[in-house]
């Protein structure tokens, strides 16, 4: 969210839009642009009720929209923010959250209230934005990992950005989103990776498949997590660096526990 006037604040102008491919009759952009400055913060901060990251890409994107029909989906970081826990219901109760609090604070000196209870971990279950109205279905049509392993040419890639924060120095919390366009189809990851240092480790992933022949859009959320000590024993066995793994989230993927997932998917033609 972007404020009114004053040197700080950032306007996304249209030399911003981003980098974008359009392919079977889809439009896939991508937008990264700075930190967010003071005044967005503060809008942002007052819209969604909560004390935003330490690093907040508010102006990054990623889109996908077929153009025919007007579907799209898009992953923003004011949507992500605004499906994190504000109650203070979900929130890992350790001894550092009241010095994260307080250093957040005084941090963004702007903000007068108190800050109120909120899962300072940041953990989203976004899946993207769909337009209203229109929604996928429950479906048991796999994204077709056989497919994706092909070798076939790329025709477009990005990662962008949209959230972190190193929890007071006791870890890390993290969105980005990945895509990658191949010629006949295409995939979406978008993840949520938190390690908070001695607790837990919490991955939640979206992937969005898209086969362009057809026009078949498959949705897929995965939730994980683990505690760590339980984390730290089962990489302990192996021939690797323990504690480079454990700052590796696709390492970290292929071990931690499944806690919640669903399959949907939605047809554009």
């Amino acid at each position: 969210m972007n404020g009114n006037g004053g040197s700080d604040t950032h306007f996304p102008s249209s030399a911003d839009a981003g980098s974008s491919i359009t392919h079977h009759g889809f439009k896939i952009t991508t937008r990264k642009l700075p930190i967010l400055k003071a005044k967005p913060i503060e809008d942002m901060t007052t819209n969604l009720g909560i004390t935003p990251p330490e690093m907040i890409f508010g102006d990054n994107s990623v889109s996908i929209t077929h153009v025919a029909s007007g579907w799209y989906i898009n992953f923003n970081t004011y949507s992500a923010l605004d499906r994190v826990d504000k109650t203070g219901d979900s929130m890992l109760q350790v001894a550092h959250s009241k010095e994260w609090q307080s250093t957040r604070q005084e941090k963004h000196q702007g903000i007068t209230e108190v800050v109120k209870p909120f899962d300072w971990s940041y953990t989203t279950d976004y899946k993207g934005t769909t337009p209203p109205g229109i929604s996928f279905q429950v479906s048991t049509f796999a994204i077709p990992l056989e497919l994706l392993r092909r070798p076939d040419p790329i025709l477009f890639f990005d990662e962008v950005m949209l959230y972190e924060d190193e929890m007071a120095d006791n870890g890390i919390t993290m969105l980005s989103c990945k895509l990658r366009v191949m010629p006949a189809r295409m995939l979406l990851l978008c993840r949520f990776f938190m390690r908070l240092d001695n607790v837990l480790f919490r991955i939640r992933d979206t992937r969005v498949y898209i086969d362009f022949p057809t026009g078949q859009v498959i949705r897929e959320y995965v939730a994980k997590e683990d505690d760590y000590e339980a984390v730290r024993l089962k990489l302990a066995n192996g021939r690797e660096d323990a504690l480079a793994q454990m700052r590796d989230p696709n390492r970290l993927s292929e071990i931690l526990p499944v806690v919640d997932s669903s399959l949907e998917q939605f047809l554009t033609v």
